[in-house]
């Protein structure tokens, strides 16, 4: 039994008893930096693994499945889509269990088996229904990265929610860039196995950072009563609460603008200190508020799943965000599935010529940070509206691009790169603003979500948007440029780039603003050390 329920509380998070010892290294375990460095790590994990195999799927088809070579681009369409499908499918599933769990590591783990099984499985499948069962496992261990790790992002940043999803912008531009590289260059040179040789290991680094992190939430059971920063706001709460008996304690007013959100708290002094409680009326009216709060406290932890999407979902500001998400991950999907086909035509490229091509587009990921940087000063609405203006005339200044010159080429690469950017601007911030949403709905109704809060659900619908482009992008892509050519699909990507220009800038909020006492408090007890 002392085996079962130690592995139990590593699992869980949960202590066993008031007895039990805090785990080894618990300050270096539950850093801010580690926790930031294993999340960027498991969603560069995902990405690099999605885009290794890209290459050698093709090969796995024809010489492990038997595949006729008729019908290989039939077949790697549908190992795509399900990648996509389960994606979708998978990732508000995956945030409403990390909202109703009590740590979110058990779902990470979850997501590493699923990880794990889908590379054994695509690696040595010998039959399409393999194949397609390792791409299913893929999509969906990448629905519980993105979901659940986001969401400990957001756990764990409190106001710096924007620097973070930067850093996962980074992390994804990282995966993009090298993934198809390494594995081209690794199947050419040694062959087909070695390829997923490369993406055991780095699943292995994955696995001992997911098992050696802890979260804040849980180390805070370790932590010493007079050394937590929390305590002695709590004992100030409490007191406060007491003192409410009186007729006049303080005041507390709360204003909710377009767009942002405002929260102040006044203190207004007693006039009579030592005055008693006029009559028996005052009194029961104070202990009516008094009920009032126990029974909303009450109702909190009792919030129904499908209440919390219905807040949600009826957001104008959270289905901006989301149709923002879905055009911005269609626009680079898109490309992703047509500049190599297009620069091989125009230009008589080969792969490794495109593949370098492809660096213009995503080394502007790099500016990630930054972009989450001005999100959290500024909020996200101006920084994603500038991104999606941007997008505008780039694409269409892409159409011009028709044969192959040196101008031409060095025109291509420049406003890739300037793509590149505008992406990144557009993206970024509607990432960041997912969070802002929920804090503001929150603020505007304490207690709508419950205890739990549903960062994971609302990062689900994220995933969820993100898949969506995934799957319409690359169609879309592909028939037009088949049936119309290059010119008409980049001209067509700037209408739907327009569009997401006008929904961000109609619908998107602003920043959420605090007082600076709030903005302290929240900080001394959002983390145990940095």
């Amino acid at each position: 039994m002392g085996f079962l329920s130690s592995t139990r509380q590593f699992l869980s998070g949960t202590k066993k008893d008031s007895k039990s010892k805090p785990p080894f290294l618990l300050s270096i375990r539950s850093s801010t930096t580690l926790i930031v460095l294993t999340v960027n790590l498991a969603i560069f994990t995902d990405i690099f693994y999605y885009a290794l195999i890209v290459p050698v799927i093709p090969f796995s088809l024809t010489v492990q499945v038997g595949i006729p070579e008729d019908q290989v681009q039939h077949w790697t369409s549908i190992l795509l889509a399900c990648y996509s499908v389960a994606l979708f499918v998978g990732s508000p599933l995956a945030g409403i269990y990390a909202d109703h769990t009590s740590s979110r590591r058990w779902p990470l783990l979850i997501g590493l088996v699923a990880l794990a099984a889908s590379t054994l499985l695509l690696c040595f499948g010998n039959s399409i229904g393999l194949l397609v069962l390792g791409r299913l496992l893929q999509g969906f261990s990448a629905a519980i990265v993105w979901s659940v790790g986001c969401a400990l992002l957001v756990d764990t940043m409190d106001s710096a929610v924007g620097v973070a999803i930067g850093y996962v912008g980074t992390s994804m531009s990282i995966g993009l860039l090298i993934a198809p590289v390494i594995g081209g260059a690794v199947y050419s040179a040694v062959g087909y196995y070695p390829v997923y040789y490369i993406a055991f290991g780095v699943v292995a680094v994955d696995i001992l950072l997911r098992l050696f992190m802890i979260e804040k939430k849980v180390a805070r059971q370790w932590i010493d009563e007079d050394q937590d920063p929390c305590t002695s706001d709590e004992r100030n709460s409490q007191a406060d609460v007491e003192a409410a008996a009186s007729p006049a304690s303080r005041g507390h007013t709360s204003s909710i603008e377009a767009g942002e959100i405002r929260v102040s708290t006044s203190a207004t002094p007693s006039k009579d200190s030592d005055q008693a409680p006029r009559d028996n009326n005052e009194e029961k009216r104070v202990e009516t508020i008094g009920d009032t709060d126990r029974d909303l406290a009450i109702q909190a932890g009792k919030i129904s799943t499908r209440s919390c999407f219905k807040a949600l979902l009826k957001s104008p500001r959270l289905l901006a965000a989301l149709y923002g998400l879905f055009s911005q991950a269609g626009i680079m999907m898109g490309f992703d599935a047509s500049l190599a086909l297009f620069v091989q035509n125009t230009f008589g490229w080969n792969s490794t010529a495109a593949g370098i091509l492809f660096l213009a587009l995503f080394v502007p990921g790099f500016l990630s940070p930054l972009v989450g940087w001005l999100s959290d000063r500024y909020g996200a609405k101006w920084p994603s509206f500038f991104g999606f203006c941007l997008c505008i005339p780039l694409l269409v200044c892409l159409r011009f691009v028709t044969e192959s010159s040196i101008q031409l080429k060095v025109l291509l690469g420049f406003l890739l790169a300037l793509l590149g950017i505008a992406l990144a601007f557009a993206n970024v911030p509607l990432m960041a603003e997912i969070t802002y949403v929920i804090e503001a709905l929150e603020a505007a109704e304490p207690g709508i979500f419950g205890e739990t809060g549903v960062y994971g659900m609302g990062y689900g619908l994220f995933t969820m948007a993100f898949a969506l482009g995934g799957v319409v992008g690359p169609l879309w892509a592909g028939y037009v440029v088949t049936s119309a050519g290059w010119a008409t699909m980049t001209w067509s990507f700037a209408i739907w780039a327009a569009s997401g220009a006008v929904v961000i800038g109609i619908w998107l909020g602003g920043q959420v603003k605090r007082t600076e006492e709030t903005t302290t408090n929240q900080g001394e007890c959002g983390a145990i050390n940095q």
